[in-house]
This record gives structure tokens, C-alpha cells and sequence, in this order.
């Protein structure tokens, strides 16, 4: 990755709104940040990061018992890092067991209508095309999908055959920009770049090209604001973290540009986030690229 500051010559507030090349993503790294953390987040990689990932530490590969789930859960919160965590994730079997604490935020996996629930259950997952009582994430086909759901997309899985391969992923990725339909992730964005991993922490686990969440998550917003297919399945593809430029005022990959507030938008408005079974992981790797300090 690379940084630019405001002062760093890496582009001024007046890009214009647009996924078209241009000639700003010229400038000098911001170094002190990369190496010393001396300098603050830059903003487009703050509103990229924040809220976006929902604990799933019940589920595999991780498959915590619940006990450990919510004191994980209770530690992320109140970590430096709490500004990207945003829901736990909890099937609804699980409630009458968890004793959910004043703040947190839940999303519960769920067959049908809940009925009556506690106030820290703010979202549902469902594999109905169907809003229910409370917004809901549908893992359906986009086209099965009511106008009042958002969708669900899976990601990954423990086996090779589960990853969607990169034109597929954009094809969803801008169908669903195109139909204005918000989505959720989940399942194998463990890692924020491209890359080639084990999908499990088995010591005989298979291995696979998984995708990154900063792929996922820079291609929804280039994809919200109107580019292509080709276009979103080239920034599926990227595996080398040097090709992502975030300053103050934006990110380019490749010449092509979002500002901070487009990638805002499209985070509040259509990239919601993805669930993952680790926080740390994502968070840790963030860290070693040099993009937290």
C-alpha cells in the first residue's frame, strides 16, 4: 500500500467523482506513517475500515465454544481497534444462552421471524429472499431478493470449490450496485489481499487463491459508483497490496480514483460489511502491511 497525506502532493480534495483515469495518483509515500505511525489514518482508508467486520467466532474454521465467543467479543470492543468491529454473530438457537451486554450489536442467523427480541439484535440473515422484522440479509439470487432485503454473498469456504471465482464475484458485485441492493459478505475474507492461503487452521488444511476484503470492498465501491464488470474482476485479481494508494483525499488502484466520501457512501449505502470467524486476523495482517499502525 501507499499513503498520501493532504500535503503529500497525492491528489487534492477536488477529484472529481468519477472511476475514470487520472493523473493523481502521482506522489510521495507517506512514509512516517508506514513506518513509525505517526501520522493519522488517512480518511479513505478510514471510511473503508470502519465497522466492517462482524465477529463470527462460532462458525468455522474458527468453531469457538460460545463461552469464548462473547469474551472475545467483549475484548474487541474494548480494544484500539473496536472502530472496524462492528456485529456479533449469533444463530438464534443461541440467545437463550447469551447474556448480551448494554452496547453491543447483533446480527442473528435466523430460519423465519424471530418474533420478540432483545434491543441489541439489530440485524437478520436469513436464506429467504424476505425482508423480516428487522433489516434483513437475504443469501438468496439477487432476483429472488424483495426490494426491502439486502443481499448476502458467500466469499469462501473450506473447500476450493466454495471460492467464487473473481468474474463471478464481480458480476454479483455489480448486479447488485446496478438493482441498489446493499449486501453483507461472509466466509473466506480472512486476509486483505488476494493471495494463495490454507482455508483452514488445520495442519493438513487445503489450500486455495482466496480473496482479500480490501479487493472485495474497494471493488464494491468502484462498482457502486459505476464501473464495469471488467474493471471490478481486474481489482478482484490484484495481489499486489503496493497497487492500492489511500490518502486523505481518496484511493487509487492503477490510475483509476474513488474519493474518501465515495468510498463512504458506498459503504453506508451498499457495502455494508462481511462477517469473518476471526477479528484478530483480518485486523493483524491489516498491521503487518503497514496499514495500521
Amino acid at each position: 500500500m501507499r499513503f498520501f497525506s493532504a500535503g503529500d502532493g497525492g491528489g487534492a480534495p477536488g477529484w472529481p467523482l468519477s472511476t475514470t483515469r487520472a493523473p493523481v495518483c502521482a506522489g510521495t509515500p507517506a512514509a512516517g506513517y508506514r513506518m513509525k505511525g505517526m501520522r493519522p489514518l488517512p480518511a479513505s482508508l478510514r471510511a473503508l475500515l470502519a465497522d466492517l467486520i462482524d465477529y463470527a467466532g462460532l462458525y468455522p474454521p474458527a468453531a469457538l465454544p460460545l463461552a469464548i465467543v462473547l469474551e472475545r467479543y467483549r475484548g474487541f470492543r474494548g480494544s484500539p481497534d473496536h472502530w472496524m468491529l462492528k456485529r456479533l454473530v449469533l444463530p438464534a438457537a443461541a440467545l437463550a444462552e447469551t447474556a448480551l451486554e448494554p452496547g453491543w450489536r447483533v446480527t442473528l442467523l435466523v430460519d423465519g421471524e424471530p418474533g420478540a427480541l432483545p434491543e441489541q439484535v439489530e440485524t437478520l440473515e436469513t436464506k429467504s429472499g424476505e425482508r423480516l422484522s428487522l433489516p434483513t440479509y437475504c443469501e438468496a439470487p439477487l432476483a429472488a431478493i424483495g426490494r426491502d432485503a439486502y443481499a448476502k454473498v458467500r466469499t469462501g469456504g473450506l473447500t476450493p470449490e466454495m471460492i467464487p471465482a473473481p468474474a463471478e464475484l464481480a458480476a454479483f458485485l455489480c448486479d447488485a450496485a446496478a438493482r441498489r441492493m446493499p449486501f453483507k459478505a461472509t466466509a473466506g475474507l480472512h486476509h486483505p489481499i488476494r493471495s494463495e492461503r490454507p482455508l483452514t487452521y488445520a495442519a493438513d488444511s487445503p489450500r486455495a487463491t482466496m480473496h482479500g476484503f480490501l479487493n472485495v470492498f474497494c471493488a464494491a465501491a468502484f462498482a457502486w459508483h459505476g464501473a464495469d464488470e471488467a474493471v471490478v474482476a481486474g481489482l478482484l485479481e490484484e495481489t499486489d497490496p503496493a497497487a492500492l494508494e489511500f490518502s486523505d483525499s481518496g484511493l487509487c488502484w492503477r490510475g483509476r480514483q474513488l474519493t474518501a466520501a465515495q468510498i463512504h457512501s458506498a459503504r453506508r449505502e451498499f457495502a455494508h460489511g462481511f462477517g469473518s470467524c476471526s477479528f484478530e486476523e483480518p485486523v493483524n495482517e491489516l498491521r503487518e502491511l503497514g496499514l495500521l499502525a
